[in-house]
């Protein structure tokens, strides 16, 4: 995951985005947006896009995404791997993820928060980060995942939408209208909170937050590959953007007792998967419940250089924090092997679902900003709380199909 330098140099360039945007002329329904660490052409219904950054006690917009490179995969010096089978005796990370947002408060958040929570589509009406990420955060509570929420409407939120449509059995048009705001929050209460208020614990900060070292060798000397910062940690806990939970509480120090802004995450899916279809082309992984499609979550597969194999496979094995026997220099005639202690920063992630196909697997990723973007050696990989959402409900001997 990204360094603390890197991340204030990409929030300091944020910061000066928005207000050039902002005058910019907009037509045709469409605007460029690299909200998803990327530039596409986004199509949205309204006649502008009202993306402005002013004062928090203007009801400020924020919007800023981590960005990533996407030409390569983030494994480093590993040219190849395998997941071993152990499972680490240490489950703290998962036990994070997993904490939901559910009895915290809407006490003492800001104007635009209060402005998120308000917010409401309406034909024809000004798109703006206030919607955007109520939009991401409705499509996450629906199971379909946008990846890291980051107050943005890039790509991943738009195939996310697209297939919130195709759950639902709606046009699958990408757009916004009606009937799909309306299957959006059906069955939400009306008053549940996007945004809610989160006072950090003793516990969040007692955890060994350490800057990791590059390269597979020093990492395997290592007892875990843990979170390397507090930041880092909540931002996968509540389904955030690092750069995003930042710009949310830029005045925070992020000390036991101070209470931040997040994301309220929804209920976790309780349906179970009997098959998932891995789409190279898409960039989605699709979980079935039969024949009915009950969730979608954005995922990286493979690479020109590792390609995932086409095919019909079976989950073989099911493993929580895995280690991961690494390999590198694996065409240099002189390969060294190397093994990975579990962690959030393992580079299969927190948990691990073997297939059928040897090496081959879904697991979680070190770089949740990267999902749909980066390469990945072969295998199919997503966030880390979205992968474990697959875990929970998926069970050895399911179908998993990669075309």
């Amino acid at each position: 995951m990204m360094n603390l330098t890197k991340t204030a140099l990409i929030l300091a360039l944020y910061s000066a985005l928005p207000a050039m945007a902002s005058q910019q002329s907009i037509s045709n329904n469409a605007f460029n947006n690299k909200a998803d660490g990327v530039t596409s052409t986004i199509t949205v219904v309204g006649d502008t896009i009202d993306d402005t950054i002013a004062s928090d006690t203007a009801d400020e917009e924020i919007s800023a995404t981590t960005l990533v490179d996407d030409s390569t995969n983030n494994e480093g010096d590993i040219t190849s791997g395998e997941v071993t089978g152990a499972t680490g005796s240490d489950q703290t990370a998962i036990e994070s993820i997993r904490q939901d947002s559910h009895g915290n408060s809407v006490y003492n958040l800001s104007n635009y928060a209060r402005r998120v929570n308000s917010e409401t589509w309406t034909p024809g009406m000004k798109t703006n980060t206030a919607m955007s990420v109520r939009l991401q955060t409705l499509l996450d509570w629906n199971h379909a995942s946008p990846g890291p929420i980051d107050g943005g409407f890039g790509m991943n939120t738009k195939k996310a939408l697209i297939n919130f449509q195709k759950i639902k059995g709606l046009p699958a048009t990408g757009k916004m209208d009606m009937a799909t705001w309306q299957a959006l929050n059906a069955g939400i209460p009306k008053d549940q909170p996007v945004l809610v208020s989160y006072t950090i614990t003793k516990d969040d900060v007692a955890n060994a937050f350490t800057k990791l070292p590059e390269g597979a060798e020093a990492k395997s000397k290592l007892k875990a590959l843990g979170y390397e910062s507090i930041y880092e940690m909540l931002a996968e806990r509540f389904h955030m953007d690092v750069a995003y939970l930042k710009k949310l509480n830029k005045s925070k120090a992020f000390k036991a007792g101070d209470i931040i802004t997040v994301i309220n995450t929804g209920a976790s899916l309780d349906k179970p998967i009997t098959r998932v279809h891995a789409d190279i082309n898409e960039k989605i992984l699709y979980a079935y419940n039969g024949d009915k499609l009950v969730a979608t979550y954005p995922t990286t597969i493979g690479s020109a250089n590792t390609a995932t194999p086409n095919g019909k496979y079976k989950v073989v094995n099911r493993v929580k924090m895995p280690w991961y026997k690494a390999t590198v220099g694996k065409d240099s005639g002189s390969p060294k092997t190397y093994m990975l202690p579990p962690g959030p920063n393992n580079p299969v992630g927190v948990v691990w679902l073997g297939l059928s196909k040897p090496s081959y697997g879904i697991h979680g990723s070190p770089v949740p900003e990267g999902i749909s973007r980066q390469a990945s050696l072969g295998c199919i990989r997503l966030t880390n709380w979205d992968v474990l959402e697959v875990f929970d409900n998926i069970k050895v001997g399911a179908v998993v199909e990669i075309s």
